[in-house]
């Protein structure tokens, strides 16, 4: 007979954006073959925007513009083929390019005050999520800001704009089928804010007086243009406007002013759309400044707990007479308050002050003295303590290198003895290498504890490193050591060590651990990562990288865990080592669903069965079915490995009764059974031969072979065992003989044939590739010939 028709290549799903073409086409091995189409069960006819194509052995299906109406699973058939896909129409929000061109490459610019809009009209399956954020907040609506949406649009509105709404902007619109994101940018325009103050007054004098400001913090969105400078004199009402100065400029100096008069001072700042509120000054006062201007802080020359003594140099700006002493004021450090130390001038320019307090840190200020008065005081000196000066601690015990690599040592010492060290406050670590005189620093805070790691040095070279303690008083004597840091490993590229013991295919029952230990080779140590099915690993998963071995561990394995595991090894040159593996999670199936009993052909039972729940997660369960023939008899096995819910016996006899349980098994055990309630019996029909037996004598009993149980088609995993069954009728007993791809096999060593009272078999142990095809089950006796045919589908195991 000639091969039959099947598919070479099936229908692919296909995800297609809306209003794209989309095309669905499979491959037959025959070109004879004319097919139908079916969508959603229904058989499609030429239609508008929907076409149909064959091209030699490939039949296509072509959509030019896809509407969601398309969407659904589409079916082709033709002779005993059958092949299936769906179409998943993609809907993504979306908006009109030159509007999102416009929004997202120019600012939206608004004055301050002024409502502000932004409408985004959007398309996109609904339901539609749109969000605004700002600065990567959500806005949520206030007094001024309110956030709309509808079906067809979402909208930004700002009553009343300030220069706070200034800023980025994000929105985004979100739906089943994917997320657009916008960024956009709104700029507020307003007049600045006022010249950030004091103003200073720089110079003041009987003819001139100098102010000084600093630019306003917001300059309002536009560049300044100037400042506007004005006066008012003491006790009147009136501001004069003395000038202007252009932006860069934030000093002025007016000579409109009179000896010994008092004066307020405003600035203001100036940019297109307006003039700032003003800054104004304190009073000043035109007078010729006599007394002299302020000396450098004073210099600590030596402290102790009853006295502290400083010294200072005399100032600049000696004023309009010579200097007959100086004022020395103190402060506990922290105090805003200054204290005089002398009510009367000092001539010398140093002090030894004794009204201390012990133990508290002072600060100290110094300010001249000539004919017009007291001039301006100091900046503070270094704060000090009033207290007896600590000793320098002494020198680090047992300095050591504990470790190192090529590029860093670890130092190890331990404190100065207790008489030398009792007040330690940390310690400082110093390098240099060999061709430098130069010590480095090599921490900036005072380190804490007793070791400490230098890091970022060369491979071969020699380094000098040196540790101190350190007090109140400063660093104490130096403990100094010479290293040498080694070579740098040589660089191995990453390399997985696989071997036997590593499986590329692991079967975990579910609760168990799944805990896999991979070695690898690499210098330096490689950034190692691990993936489920391509995305990173769930929560519940822990990874340990340790000494050249990775260990992926799941505490106790679920159904969700099956999949394809991959671990990668990568360096910093780029170089990438990968591996992969599939682990199926899985269980002692559940029992079956209630069975049911049914009569097809005369003196034959057809037992089916609601399929386990474990279907849902096991690839490779099948089902046996056992029966017994009193209600405590043996059970004994009448079908096995059986991949369908249906199973059909034959050798009935009438007047028994029979009871049938179905069991689920896969390769880690058996399910509890599912069992018949009631028997099932074929009643003795009424022997009519007893009263007339002369009539039915020689009544011929022939009858031509008939298949009563076809055989069916089987999906099977290489490496396990197939079985294939029939149940074929006749009289006298038909011979049966099993071919395959048209060959006879009946005495081919590789297969087992059984034939038990009319329930053929043929057994393929260890299946592989070259056992896929078509076989063919042919029943004869002397009245005729019966045949049928069933297709067998190798599969990897992986």
């Amino acid at each position: 007979s000639a091969p039959r028709c099947h598919v070479n290549k099936q229908l692919l799903d296909v995800r297609v954006l809306k209003g794209e073409p989309a095309e669905l086409s499979c491959t037959v091995s025959k070109d004879d073959v004319t097919g139908t189409w079916f969508k959603d069960g229904l058989k499609l006819t030429s239609m508008d925007g929907i076409s149909f194509e064959k091209e030699g052995l490939v039949h296509k299906l072509i959509i030019n513009k896809v509407e969601d109406i398309h969407a659904g699973k589409y079916r082709f058939e033709g002779g005993d083929i059958k092949t299936e896909a769906s179409i998943f129409v993609e809907d993504p929000p979306q908006v009109d390019k030159v509007l999102f061109k416009n929004l997202t490459s120019v600012p939206t610019v608004a004055k301050a005050g002024q409502k502000v809009k932004i409408k985004i009209p959007f398309e996109g399956r609904l339901p539609v999520r749109a969000t605004w954020l700002k600065d990567r907040m959500e806005l949520v609506d206030d007094t001024r800001i309110r956030v709309d949406k509808t079906d067809t649009f979402t909208m930004l509105s700002i009553s009343s704009s300030e220069r706070k709404d200034c800023g980025d902007y994000k929105v985004r619109l979100k739906n089943d089928s994917g997320v657009l994101e916008m960024n956009l940018k709104l700029v507020v325009i307003d007049k600045p804010q006022p010249p950030a103050g004091p103003i200073k007054i720089v110079e003041s004098s009987a003819n001139d007086i100098t102010i000084q400001w600093k630019p306003p913090k917001d300059d309002g969105g536009k560049p300044l243009q100037s400042y506007i400078v004005e006066r008012q004199q003491v006790g009147k009402n009136d501001w004069v406007t003395l000038g202007e100065t252009p932006r860069s400029c934030t000093t002025f100096t007016t000579n409109k002013v009179e000896q010994d008069m008092s004066y307020y001072f405003r600035v203001r700042a100036v940019n297109a759309e307006g003039t700032s509120d003003a800054l104004e000054s304190d009073e000043v006062k035109a007078v010729s400044k006599a007394s002299p201007g302020a000396p450098d802080p004073p210099e600590i020359v030596s402290a102790s707990r009853d006295t502290i003594t400083i010294s200072w140099k005399a100032p600049r700006k000696t004023g309009s007479s010579r200097i007959v002493g100086y004022i020395i004021q103190k402060r506990k450090k922290g105090a805003t308050t200054w204290l005089p130390v002398n009510n009367v001038p000092v001539a010398d320019k140093k002090l030894k002050m004794t009204n201390l307090k012990k133990g508290l840190q002072y600060e100290f200020r110094v300010a001249a003295v000539n004919a017009a008065g007291v001039g301006d005081a100091s900046e503070p000196s270094q704060p000090v303590f009033a207290r007896d000066s600590t000793k320098s601690p002494g020198q680090v015990q047992d300095l050591k290198v504990s470790s190192s690599d090529s590029t860093s040592v670890t130092l190890t010492w331990k404190r100065p003895e207790e008489k030398d060290g009792s007040d330690v406050k940390g310690y400082e670590v110093e390098m240099r290498s060999s061709n430098n005189l130069n010590w480095t620093k090599c921490n900036t805070l005072p380190i804490e504890m007793t070791t400490y790691t230098v890091k970022g040095l060369q491979a071969k070279e020699i380094y000098f490193l040196r540790v101190r303690a350190l007090n109140d008083s400063g660093p104490g004597e130096a403990a100094e050591l010479e290293a040498c840091i080694e070579a740098a490993p040589p660089v191995v590229s990453p390399r997985l060590l696989i071997d036997d013991t590593v499986k590329n295919f692991l079967v975990i029952k579910a609760g168990n651990t799944i805990r896999l230990n991979i070695p690898f080779e690499a210098s330096p140590d490689p950034v190692v990562t691990w993936l489920k099915d391509r995305l990173p690993l769930p929560n519940r998963a822990t990874v340990n990288t340790k000494d050249g071995t990775t260990q992926l561990l799941i505490g106790a394995a679920e159904f969700t865990d099956s999949g394809v595991y991959t671990i990668e090894l990568q360096n910093g040159l780029g170089k990438k080592e990968t591996f992969s593996f599939q682990v199926q999670v899985t269980d002692i199936p559940q029992p079956p669903g209630p069975i049911k009993l049914e009569k097809n052909v005369p003196n034959t039972v057809t037992v089916t069965w609601e399929p386990s729940t474990s279907e849902k997660w096991e690839s490779d369960l099948y089902y046996t079915v056992l029966k017994r023939e009193s209600q405590k008899g043996l059970w004994h096995v009448v079908g096995d490995l059986i991949y369908t819910n249906k199973f059909t016996f034959t050798r009935l006899i009438p007047g028994r009764d029979y009871y049938f349980r179905v069991v689920a098994k896969n390769n880690l055990g058996a399910s509890g059974p599912s069992e018949t309630v009631q028997p099932w019996r074929i009643e003795k029909s009424k022997a009519e031969c007893q009263v007339k037996p002369q009539k039915y004598r020689g009544v011929n009993q022939n009858q031509p072979p008939r298949f009563l149980v076809p055989l069916k088609p089987h999906v099977v995993t290489t490496g396990s065992e197939c079985r294939m069954s029939c149940a074929v009728g006749g009289h006298p007993p038909p011979k049966v003989t099993w071919y395959k791809d048209s060959s006879d096999i009946s005495n081919d060593p590789t297969y087992f044939c059984t034939n038990d009272l009319g329930i053929c078999s043929l057994v393929v142990l260890g299946v592989t590739k070259h056992d896929e095809g078509e076989y063919m089950v042919e029943a004869t006796n002397e009245l005729g010939r019966a045949s049928s045919k069933a297709f067998l589908t190798i599969k990897g195991n992986n």
